[in-house]
């Protein structure tokens, strides 16, 4: 598990740091801990008994200041990567001296954070969930979650991905049920049909929507049972 720290002395960014960390930790699927603080002492002390792999650190805050933070924590933990989120661009400089692994102003938008995440995590050799697929062409590697759903094509798969593309593969339709579990987020929805739970967007009782807003249709049989699944598993997730 992944165990990531926030720290500023902004509640309303506390906040947006946080539901951005968990966006990017369910679309990712990767298992993230998150630990919030409001300043750095309370930081570093949580970080010598328990260290963190990722700290998202302000800079300019009362008492210790996120860079006087650094310092501290760079005392006692070399490894530890140290993202700075500050609106103030005049210490750029200053963090290489700590060892910042980036550092980035603010407002910083999702997809830079997501973007800065997923080049750090590559660090720590975390390979998020995924499948390999066998197809015409040879072996494929898709990430859970990429795939929206997959479709039974005759003898083949194909699996439908959040890019609006697809990949087919030549394994049968059945050889997935038994990879593809509910612990794994899937769900057979209908006979021909297993969706991703957490590329959907919204459904109805008879037909699901996914993010990249394709449809596919919930058999009957099968309405009650993904209603319940679904909020079970967003409700784990949450």
């Amino acid at each position: 598990m992944l165990k990531i720290a926030i720290c500023d002395d902004s509640p309303l960014f506390l906040e947006q740091a946080r539901s951005a960390v968990l966006k990017w930790s369910d679309e990712n699927q990767i298992s993230t801990k998150l630990y919030i603080y409001e300043n750095g002492d309370e930081l570093i002390a949580t970080n010598m008994a328990e260290p963190f792999h990722i700290i998202l650190l302000d800079i300019l805050m009362p008492l210790l200041n996120g860079m006087d933070t650094a310092r501290e924590l760079r005392q006692y933990d070399k490894t530890v990567k140290i993202i700075f989120l500050t609106s103030s661009p005049e210490f750029a400089l200053e963090s290489y001296d700590v060892k910042a692994y980036s550092y980035l102003l603010k407002p910083v938008t999702y997809e830079k954070l997501e973007e800065t995440l997923n080049e750090c995590v590559k660090t720590f050799a975390i390979d998020p969930k995924h499948l390999i697929l066998k197809t015409a062409l040879g072996y494929q590697k898709i990430y859970f979650h990429e795939i929206e759903y997959a479709e039974a094509q005759n003898k083949k798969v194909h699996f439908h991905l959040r890019s609006g593309n697809f990949i087919e593969s030549v394994d049968p339709f059945h050889f997935f049920e038994d990879q593809l579990s509910l612990e794994d987020g899937f769900f057979k929805c209908h006979r021909s049909y297993l969706v991703y739970f957490m590329n959907v967007e919204h459904f109805t009782s008879s037909e699901i929507t996914t993010k990249s807003g394709e449809k596919i249709p919930i058999a009957r049989a099968y309405s009650k049972a993904f209603k319940e699944a679904y909020f079970a598993q967003m409700f784990q997730d949450s």
